[in-house]
């Protein structure tokens, strides 16, 4: 295959992250090479990596759509990416996981029902048959007798051949190679231009971990593999069962009288924002912060605005703190996280210490408005503050509910009326949400 765009993928400018000699520079090389081949517009490749070193390779893309996600699930998160363009939007993305080889055995299962769906997407395991980041522990895929942190008199039992699991769950295309292979480039661009599921283990050198504790050189990498009985090359190309989206359609027809759609949100344009409002909410964990801004987003959108909703909480669920930040645009929005605060809500003391936590105040100018709960020791420094006693007047439960409301009442983003609607599909009668006190105060305030 030969060139045929001048686009770079990769910022070259950037400097690898990676350790001198580590495997992960070629293939990203490699990569970038791929999708020059196939001449893609960035717009329409989507780059899903995994946790681990690998993981780094987010930034070094700046030109095309790049989803970091938890340890094992980027093949989850890359199908459902890939379902939602090939089912309901321009069926023109091609979606790439990053996945190490410890990532890929975590995540086994969802490489395993992505072949067997056979969605169109691409899984590149950087295979350097350890867990790299963490130490050098073995993984699933370390190659019997090798030596790592946790076998140090090597490993006891062989590897798993992952391609031989993908083979076995009806992928269409399989490869495995090592990363200086001359023909890399080639085969990852067929492997993304294949429609439907594809599979490629790249063999490669962790020189942090691997070559200290173990000989190996990267001319061993293929006598490695095949020591294990594992295959070289490309191992599968077929085109016999059709990518998913495909198949879906087709199906979808043949009941397309027995089909009952879903009551689909009808926007009604109806809104005052010309340039769109960033809206950062900060609270406690279990007051419902994450929903109540989610209503905020669901009103913003029956009135023909664009949104995007970010969570963040810790992970212990029930306990610490809340935040959630919300875009509302008249034009569409091609990012999540607020640049720059129109609002910044704070309804508990957990909240705020976060929000300091996060350094949300490098995100916020004199045109932002606070709106805080009087409760809280909140410093003023000049910022536009309005001062609410949303926990005694709406409860700890509904604070974030009442500050968002005031927010729409008194900014008037669109119509008061359609939050109104909104809050009254889950409790009902709207008058009865908050306290007597707090529909007082509020219209008082406004």
């Amino acid at each position: 295959m030969n060139m045929v765009t001048d686009c770079d993928y990769l910022n070259k400018g950037l400097p690898m992250p990676f350790c001198k000699g580590c495997g992960h520079t070629n293939i990203l090389k490699r990569i970038d090479e791929a999708l020059s081949i196939l001449n893609l517009e960035p717009k329409d490749v989507c780059l899903v990596t995994d946790i681990g070193c690998i993981g780094l390779s987010d930034a070094l893309f700046d030109k095309i759509h790049t989803v970091h996600t938890t340890h094992g699930r980027s093949t989850a998160f890359a199908t459902g990416i890939a379902l939602a363009d090939k089912v309901l939007a321009e069926k023109k993305l091609k979606t790439i996981v990053l996945i190490g080889d410890g990532g890929s055995m975590i995540g086994l299962l969802h490489i395993v029902n992505a072949a067997l769906i056979n969605v169109d997407v691409t899984v590149i395991v950087a295979n350097n048959f350890l867990f790299g980041m963490t130490g050098g522990q073995q993984s699933s895929l370390t190659p019997e007798h090798f030596v790592t942190q946790t076998s140090p008199f090597g490993t006891l039992v062989p590897a798993l051949d992952i391609c031989a699991v993908a083979d076995a769950s009806k992928a269409g295309y399989i490869a495995r190679k090592t990363s200086t292979d001359k023909d890399l480039t080639d085969t990852i661009a067929w492997a993304i231009a294949h429609n439907g599921f594809s599979i490629i283990e790249v063999l490669e050198l962790c020189t942090e971990h691997a070559t200290k504790r173990n000989e190996l050189k990267g001319n061993m990498l293929t006598r490695l593999a095949e020591a294990e009985g594992h295959k070289m090359g490309i191992i599968k190309e077929s085109v016999e069962r059709k990518e998913f989206s495909r198949k879906y359609a087709d199906e979808m027809k043949k009941h397309k009288s027995k089909i009952k759609h879903p009551l689909l949100i009808e926007p009604v344009p109806e809104h005052n924002l010309s340039k769109p409002a960033g809206i950062i909410v900060a609270g406690s964990a279990g007051e419902r912060v994450q929903s109540s801004a989610g209503m905020l987003c669901v009103a913003a959108v029956n009135c023909g605005l664009y949104t995007t909703q970010k969570n963040d909480n810790p992970v212990t669920q029930g306990s610490g703190f809340s935040l959630s930040e919300v875009i509302i645009s008249p034009d569409e929005i091609y990012y999540t996280g607020v640049d720059k605060a129109s609002y910044v809500i704070v309804v508990s003391e957990e909240g705020y210490r976060e929000l300091l936590e996060q350094k949300i105040f490098d995100r916020v100018n004199n045109e932002t408005t606070f709106i805080v709960d009087e409760s809280i020791s909140f410093s003023n420094n000049g910022f536009n503050i309005v001062t609410l006693p949303l926990r005694k007047t709406c409860s700890g439960e509904k604070a974030a509910l009442g500050a968002i409301d005031y927010l729409v009442k008194k900014y008037n983003p669109f119509p008061h009326e359609r939050f109104k609607v909104t809050v009254e599909k889950k409790y009902e009668k709207y008058e009865d949400v908050f306290k007597k006190e707090y529909y007082e105060l509020s219209n008082s305030r406004i």
